[in-house]
């Protein structure tokens, strides 16, 4: 798939300079950068802001280490979370078709101000490679736990 316009004009959507040597000294298992995706919330309710539906476009970047998976709308952190947080479990991972991944969650387990479902949709073809990573990590840091 092509990168975003904004990708290969301005660098919008790509990993900054100062976060790219932490992934990689963390070990980065996939990575795609200046990706195309979309923001979704459903029955999204915030203090002063209610959505019943809304979407927006977005070039950013989805990446899974050996401690976390991360992504970014732009030049704003959309997710954040290391293998061993108990909220990874509230994120909902679905490969819709081989090009697309959706990451859904309910915003009141990371905002407890908030409330709706929120899915963020990344269009790469490493969709199903994300997808096979992020499984086979959380299996393993579950195992791991189980253990301690």
């Amino acid at each position: 798939m092509k990168r975003t316009i904004s990708y290969r004009l301005f660098s919008i959507g790509g990993i900054s300079k100062k976060l790219r040597p932490v992934l990689e000294k963390e070990g980065m298992l996939v990575c795609d950068e200046g990706i195309r995706g979309w923001f979704v919330t459903k029955n999204f309710k915030v203090p002063g802001k209610r959505f019943w539906y809304r979407q927006e476009g977005f070039s950013g970047f989805l990446a899974i280490t050996e401690k976390r998976i991360i992504a970014y709308a732009y030049w704003k952190r959309i997710i954040n979370l290391p293998f061993e947080d108990a909220k990874l479990s509230a994120i909902n991972a679905e490969l819709i078709n081989p090009n697309r991944i959706d990451l859904s969650f309910e915003s009141s387990v990371f905002h407890h101000d908030r409330q709706g479902i929120i899915t963020v949709r990344f269009y790469t073809e490493k969709a199903q490679e994300f997808y096979d990573t992020l499984l086979d990590t959380t299996r393993k840091t579950a195992q791991q736990s189980a253990y301690t």
